[in-house]
């Protein structure tokens, strides 16, 4: 059986006792680069094995997409036996990732303060809601709360409609990214220390954290943003754009890309037409522009038309859906969808390395109660499940 390459973080030991969203893509992400991740569950398991359909013998998607490359046991925390297995394994960690309700842990005796005493080199990451402390610190955080409490819904929306939700869980996933940087920080800290540290990502501050440019627009000039649609709220045309079939995206950020798109579509004049010649001004004049620029597209095929525009410098895009998106040839190229055996499909890792790429050894349910030898992680060939295949 060939080799898998050695990652970035083989050698690395990460225990993940986390649920839900945050915690576990953090723990997948270290997992994917290398590191050897065991995640412990309660009893009943991580909550979104229920989260479906679709269902894969009694396991829902949703679950299958956060819980690659670890391997899985039940310990109930509840219990002295649990917390004592819980320790034999912190003991061999290198990084433990939580997100526990603030005081859980530590009414059990397993707390930050009381392990870090005995583990000094442990890196500790919690995914918490809003933090330990303050006005809204210990509160439970969901995703779709947070992007409504720190102004993402409000941003979000047809310029004419209500408040709406991204259509995905944009402040859970940043949240686990955040806590990937931040585990990473506290590794390399370590090198220099020897001492690990705590480690926080919180979903109230990852998702103020999104709110670029519209709380740098707040902070200079104290205008209230508002929705904007497809459109970008401080350059023109940045917009989903009518055309004589499908809808395409152009996002125009120069003057120069705007005058290639003006002869693209047959209204070279345009870009010397004073309302629209700087960037500020199309910004500011965007609803005669969308209109003159709509009027020209009727006549393109939207698919014709975004090739034009890509050969000429505009940055353009169809507006595909799901699963279009997921068979589309660069998506393959790119190494982006993945397969395994058992029929395990899922998003490759959008980070690629040189010498040290990203590996798929284990498929979500892999068994495991012990963290790999040292000198087996480094080697770790995905045995148990066989071969991955990247497309």
């Amino acid at each position: 059986m060939t080799q898998a390459p050695k990652g970035a973080l083989t050698g690395i030991r990460v225990l993940d006792i986390s649920r839900i969203l945050g915690g576990p893509y953090c723990g997948q992400i270290l997992g994917d680069h290398g590191a050897d991740v065991l995640k412990v569950e309660p009893p009943q398991g991580d909550d979104t094995r229920t989260w479906g359909p679709p269902f894969k013998e009694g396991v829902a998607s949703y679950y299958h997409g956060l819980n690659r490359n670890k391997r899985v046991q039940h310990l109930d925390f509840s219990t002295q036996e649990g917390r004592d297995a819980l320790l034999a394994l912190v003991a061999d960690a290198d990084v433990l990732i939580e997100n526990f309700k603030t005081g859980t842990m530590e009414r059990w005796g397993i707390g930050y303060e009381a392990l870090s005493q005995r583990f000094p080199r442990l890196v500790w990451c919690r995914v918490s809601g809003f933090g330990a402390d303050g006005p809204l610190g210990a509160l439970p955080g969901y995703d779709a709360a947070v992007q409504a409490m720190t102004g993402i819904m409000s941003i979000n929306g047809e310029a004419d409609g209500g408040p709406l939700r991204v259509g995905l869980p944009v402040v859970d996933m940043v949240t686990g990214l955040n806590a990937v940087i931040g585990v990473l920080l506290a590794l390399q800290e370590r090198q220099r220390s020897g001492r690990g540290q705590f480690v926080e990502a919180a979903l109230y501050d990852s998702g103020l954290s999104l709110l670029h440019p519209h709380a740098a627009n707040w902070f200079m000039d104290g205008t209230a943003p508002r929705r904007t649609g497809n459109a970008h709220p401080n350059i023109y045309p940045y917009d989903a754009l009518a055309t004589g079939t499908d809808p395409v995206f152009v996002a125009v950020g120069n003057d120069r890309q705007f005058a290639s798109l003006c002869r693209c579509i047959g209204l070279p004049a345009l870009a010397d037409d004073p309302l629209y010649r700087t960037a500020g001004a199309r910004s500011v004049h965007r609803d005669g522009l969308k209109q003159q620029l709509e009027a020209a597209m009727a006549a393109f095929d939207g698919r014709e038309l975004v090739e034009q525009l890509m050969a000429a410098g505009v940055p353009a895009a169809p507006v595909l859906p799901v699963d279009a998106a997921l068979q589309h040839p660069h998506t393959l190229h790119r190494e982006m969808v993945v397969e395994m055996e058992g029929g395990y499909r899922g998003i490759g890792a959008p980070v690629k390395l040189s010498r040290t790429p990203a590996s798929y050894r284990h498929v979500p349910l892999t068994p495991g109660s012990a963290f790999l030898p040292l000198d087996t992680a480094a080697n770790d060939d995905g045995n148990s499940n066989g071969s991955a295949k990247e497309h």
